[in-house]
């Protein structure tokens, strides 16, 4: 299997894709796929890596990934022994080509906007989640209208984006087959002191030829996305009921000093780790 650019099996003449992923974990390597990605986490917690940003997803939690966007799960199997999602896939024009630029369904212009970036539901679960408990034992023509239904209740949501990068051309195999590579090694890495040495090697390239090839499809430096994906973890480690001090945490996500940790902290929550502690703690 082709992991980027990725197929979501289909019946020949399908315009609207209903998936259920229930396994011990969500697929885990990076890929991108045409269709728009419309899930529900029923089940399961873990890092979502979408475009150039890292993300935690949890139980109840509604997201939106667009055409194209790279994106990956990497389920935390000490929280949870399954992880369990809920999809509905389709194209802009699944359902013909000027379908979504009819007058009467103009308004669902939003959510095509917003999910180029990917984005989080934030508001009206209730009413999404029941829409999506009705999926599994609908018709097809039932699936389109809950579909129609599902993307009304979403465009007139709060939400939050889970990339602040589009990166509007497609990866070819090569491209996504090493960039996949280094995001593997960096989820399973990222605790231990890891060099650019290091990295450059299991993509393959030079160090400097890396640091470019990184920027370019993340827009953003390898170091930055180290320490992003080390201070979301921090964050879990934090909340966690373990009550793990500071320090700790510090040390377990990979940094080797309490003061770095602060300020590399603050950098990407706007907050040190103590503020962030008491701002959350009834999460």
């Amino acid at each position: 299997m082709k992991v980027l650019p990725f197929k979501i099996p289909k019946p020949e003449l399908a315009a609207l894709i209903y998936q259920v992923d229930k396994e011990a974990f969500f697929y885990d390597k990076l890929h991108q796929h045409e269709e728009i990605q419309l899930s529900h986490i029923v089940e399961g917690e873990g890092t979502l890596i979408v475009g150039d940003s890292i993300n935690y997803y949890k139980p109840g939690d509604v997201l939106v990934i667009g055409s194209q966007v790279p994106h990956v799960f990497q389920s935390d199997q000490e929280q949870y022994q399954q992880s369990h999602m809920v999809s509905l896939f389709f194209t802009e024009t699944s359902f013909g080509k000027t379908f979504f630029e009819l007058e009467e369904l103009m308004e669902l212009q939003v959510f095509f906007n917003r999910a180029k970036q990917g984005f989080k539901v934030t508001s009206n679960h209730e009413k999404i989640i029941a829409l999506f408990n009705d999926i599994e034992t609908a018709t097809k023509l039932e699936r389109f209208i809950i579909l129609m239904q599902l993307l009304k209740h979403v465009v007139n949501s709060d939400y939050k984006s889970l990339s602040s990068f589009i990166y509007e051309k497609n990866y070819s195999v090569v491209e996504g087959e090493r960039l996949r590579d280094v995001f593997d090694y960096t989820m399973n890495n990222y605790h231990q002191d890891i060099t650019l040495d290091a990295v450059a090697n299991v993509a393959n390239m030079t160090k400097n030829a890396f640091c470019k090839y990184f920027k370019k499809y993340t827009n953003k430096t390898y170091g930055a996305f180290l320490n992003e994906l080390r201070i979301e973890h921090a964050c879990k480690l934090i909340l966690s009921k373990k009550n793990h001090t500071i320090s700790d945490v510090a040390y377990k996500v990979g940094f080797n000093n309490i003061s770095n940790f602060n300020r590399q902290f603050k950098k990407v929550k706007q907050e040190t780790p103590l503020s962030f502690k008491k701002n959350n703690a009834f999460q």
